[in-house]
């Protein structure tokens, strides 16, 4: 089901008219609201909730059985239990048919000509967020860090609750579970907050990323052909503003949603192409899972405590990994290699020169601002191509090591993508250290009824599907 649909809309009302029906016990609300979120996710493949009851089934029982035990060898199996589990069923659907590929082009170079059968396995549809959620509690239990949820059912929400079960953010335990124990009051002012944040989300995403980048993106990054360098950087540049709308907008509308009932969630972006810096970029573009691998996987590998040179590799690691859970493709690892090898770069630099005085003024700072897009938008080529042939053809445009291409683009797709993009720029770096809430509770109300206004009024008129937020793949 898609936040974008009608369909939604329905369920949506729905679920609300019952979370607020006076007289009915907060108990009876809850299993309403994990009923719900069954059907939401069901709505796409209904079998797919049998997994689901698997990855919690499995984790209920792991964690309450280690909070018991204090022997540590018996802690550990249970661990391992949930980690083969949960990564078992993630590889099975996501990685599966990559490793059977590469398994063949391994053996043809040896000579040998294996021919595996047909892969016709379909990947559900956000099995990597509810995953990474699920382990992050089993994990937290094995480390102290928190205790069993005291019951299943609120553990069982935690896990579904629908807003946020197929792309994130990625919520800890600690800070959704308790959420779920008393019924949550709800202020006028959080209330109309959250049906805010839900039209800026679709906004983005109907209007922005769906109706004025997506086109451009699609046209570069499907032509054959080599392209214009102009060409090349619009298609780049608009996939930039797609994904970062796209995403942004999903969970930006998930955090409203959840806001409407009365519950929070965590920021997941920060105006990240504002970010000076790589470091700065991974603190402000999908905090949730960049904050989960650098708890879960870059902490427990050493992080920077042995040393520049393990630092440097553990940073190589978690950033390759990190690509790998974007999706089963060499591209994706190539992608996040990229995105680990400029934070050891950084990190490098950093030990070397340190923070010097001079990088502090404002110039200095958008330049370097300037500078990170542009590095990010080459590793965006990889996360967007289907293939390294068209990668590379594009980048060779991009860097003008080709400059044979022909425009492709017409003048309408040139000029839209250049003014978006612009505009998202001078937005991203004009809230780049300020809070959106903040912001708009300074502004005169006449004027931020008119933008909400006007944002609905282009939801409405907005022309295309309902096209599936580009997260629902990972």
């Amino acid at each position: 089901m898609l936040f974008n649909s009608l369909t939604f809309l329905i369920f949506f009302v729905v679920v609300l008219a019952f979370h607020y029906a006076p007289f009915i016990p907060w108990r009876v609300k809850k299993h309403f609201l994990l009923y719900a979120s069954y059907v939401f996710y069901g709505a796409w493949n209904p079998p797919f909730v049998i997994l689901l009851w698997l990855s919690t089934i499995l984790d209920w029982y792991t964690a309450k059985y280690m909070y018991r035990t204090e022997v540590l060898s018996r802690r550990r199996w249970l661990l391992l239990a949930s980690m083969v589990g949960n990564l078992g069923m993630l590889g099975y659907f996501k990685y599966g048919n990559f490793l059977l590929q590469n398994f063949q082009q391994l053996m043809s170079s040896i000579g040998v000509d294996y021919q595996p059968p047909a892969w016709d396995i379909v990947l559900p549809v956000g099995i990597s967020f509810y995953t990474f959620q699920t382990m992050a509690y089993t994990l937290d239990v094995y480390l102290r860090r928190a205790k069993p949820s005291d019951t299943f059912l609120d553990f069982a929400l935690f896990v579904t609750f629908f807003p946020q079960l197929v792309a994130g953010p990625i919520v800890r335990p600690t800070d959704l579970i308790p959420q779920f124990e008393t019924q949550p009051k709800t202020t006028a002012g959080q209330f109309g907050w959250g049906l805010f944040l839900m039209t800026l989300g679709l906004f983005q995403k109907i209007v922005v990323a769906d109706g004025l980048l997506a086109p451009v993106a699609d046209a570069v990054y499907k032509a054959r052909g080599m392209l214009a360098p102009l060409d090349a950087w619009l298609g780049t540049l608009a996939f930039s503003g797609q994904i970062f709308c796209d995403f942004a907008g999903y969970t930006t509308t998930a955090i409203g949603l959840s806001l409407v009932m009365g519950f929070s969630l965590i920021d997941n972006f920060r105006y990240p192409y504002a970010a000076i810096g790589f470091s700065d970029f991974w603190r402000r573009w999908h905090i949730s899972l960049s904050t989960w691998l650098r708890d879960y996987l870059y902490i427990p590998l050493g992080g920077n405590r042995k040393g520049p040179v393990r630092t440097y590799v553990n940073l190589m690691v978690t950033m390759l990994l990190g690509g790998l859970w974007h999706g089963a493709s060499w591209t994706f690892v190539v992608w996040g290699g990229l995105h680990g090898l400029y934070l050891a770069v950084e990190r490098f630099l950093q030990r070397r020169f340190g923070e010097s005085v001079a990088f502090k003024g404002t110039p200095v700072k958008i330049a370097l601002a300037l500078i990170t897009y542009f590095f990010v938008n080459i590793t965006w080529v990889f996360f967007r191509s289907q293939d390294f042939a068209t990668a590379a053809r594009i980048l060779k445009s991009m860097l003008l090591l080709e400059t044979s291409g022909k425009p492709i683009l017409i003048t309408w797709h040139v000029w839209s993508a250049a003014g978006t993009i612009a505009i998202m720029l001078l937005c991203h770096w004009l809230l780049r250290d300020r809070d959106l809430a903040e912001v708009a509770e300074k502004t005169p109300s006449v004027l931020f009824g008119l933008v909400w206004g006007a944002m609905l009024f282009l939801i409405a008129i907005t022309q295309g599907g309902s096209d599936a937020f580009i997260y629902f793949q990972f």
